[in-house]
């Protein structure tokens, strides 16, 4: 009996599984930006919005004692929150390996309230940068409680200069395919028809959105200081700087490293050398998400450093009434005294102690 071998039991063929096989990566890797900005948006979102709307809340019982700064207050905190909301828009953007897929619709309007978050807050510090310099240089208030609406028109004034400023971006603003990333996202779309709308729209942006308020700012800041330091009886004046100095430090470095990002990105684009736009794409990217975090610091530092705003905030919290009826920008709590003004106090006890001693030792003598 003979029994034959066939088939695939006759096939002594060896196969190298290494070199005949191709391993195709089924998930591509993911980019730290599609992490990590994510992440900050996530976070800047949940601390912002607790924290502006805290101070909404407190503003709130607060109309019946309204002042004048709050008004600044309160345009500050709806700038932020209108911010915020669009956070989860760009977080989408980064965490999607397909990118922006919300429409081109909600692409310009999240576009326009990124920028004019930014310019509105810089003109309001602005207007609250020269009523600093005005009272405490020249002696004057340009906004005080008997010009009320000189506030909000200045206000008013700040959020349609943004708008104005902002025109280029959002008519420009469009979802396009990017070659770099491999994905859509949410950019500016200059065609070669209309290159010079793109200079335009960053020349607006860099002069009269940054560069000019930003000048006047420190302008007005360096001005105060040099008149505290030659005051001797300025203690009081020096208290009301403490606020608004953080505010614009704060200010200036959560949006400084996203604006020296765009003036980068600007002066390539208009220069005969080959940008790397890899680079300053990430660059943005980034540095935008810094810009942000200034909506989450803002209520952080009305708590650390007003203490109104504090003790309103806690009273609420614990469903108490306070009788606080100051301006949220004062330092220390209202209805206590001052570190400054204790000092005057124990002084003025110890000169009424000393000449008490006095007139014993004098008419012991007799």
């Amino acid at each position: 009996m003979e029994v034959h071998l066939d088939g695939f039991l006759n096939q002594n063929d060896s196969y190298d599984y290494d070199q005949n096989y191709e391993y195709k990566d089924e998930f591509e890797p993911r980019s730290s930006a599609s992490v990590l900005i994510p992440v900050l948006y996530s976070l800047e979102l949940v601390v912002g919005l607790l924290g502006n709307g805290l101070l909404l809340a407190v503003l709130a019982q607060k109309r019946q004692s309204w002042r004048v700064s709050d008004t600044f207050i309160l345009h500050l905190s709806v700038a932020d929150i209108l911010l915020l909301v669009t956070l989860p828009f760009w977080a989408a953007q980064s965490a999607q390996q397909g990118g922006w897929c919300f429409g081109s619709f909600l692409c310009k309007i999240s576009g326009a309230v990124f920028n004019i978050n930014f310019f509105c807050g810089i003109f309001l510090l602005l207007c609250i940068s020269m009523d600093h310099y005005l009272s405490i240089v020249h002696g004057t208030q340009l906004f005080s409680q008997q010009r009320p609406w000189l506030a909000h028109i200045s206000c008013l004034s700040a959020w349609l200069v943004s708008i104005f400023i902002t025109i280029p971006d959002c008519i420009f603003l469009a979802p396009s395919n990017d070659s770099e990333q491999k994905k859509t996202l949410c950019a500016h779309n200059f065609s070669q028809s209309v290159t010079d709308w793109k200079l335009v729209s960053r020349l607006l942006h860099h002069t009269l959105g940054f560069l000019l308020p930003a000048a006047a700012i420190i302008t007005c800041i360096s001005l105060i200081l040099l008149r505290l330091q030659r005051s001797t009886k300025g203690f009081k004046k020096q208290r009301a700087l403490m606020v608004i100095l953080p505010l614009v430090l704060v200010f200036f470095f959560c949006w400084m490293p996203y604006n020296i990002a765009l003036m980068v990105d600007t002066s390539s684009s208009h220069s005969s050398k080959e940008p790397d736009a890899g680079s300053l794409e990430k660059a943005l990217m980034f540095t935008s998400a810094l810009g942000c975090l200034h909506a989450c610091f803002r209520p952080l530092l009305y708590f650390a450093l007003c203490g109104n705003f504090r003790e309103r905030m806690l009273a609420m919290l614990r469903r108490a009434t306070t009788e606080s009826e100051g301006s949220l920008w004062e330092l220390g709590v209202s209805g206590k005294a001052m570190p400054d003004q204790k000092h005057e106090v124990e002084e003025g006890e110890l000169k009424q102690m000393t000449s008490v001693d006095h007139q014993v030792q004098s008419s012991a003598q007799c």
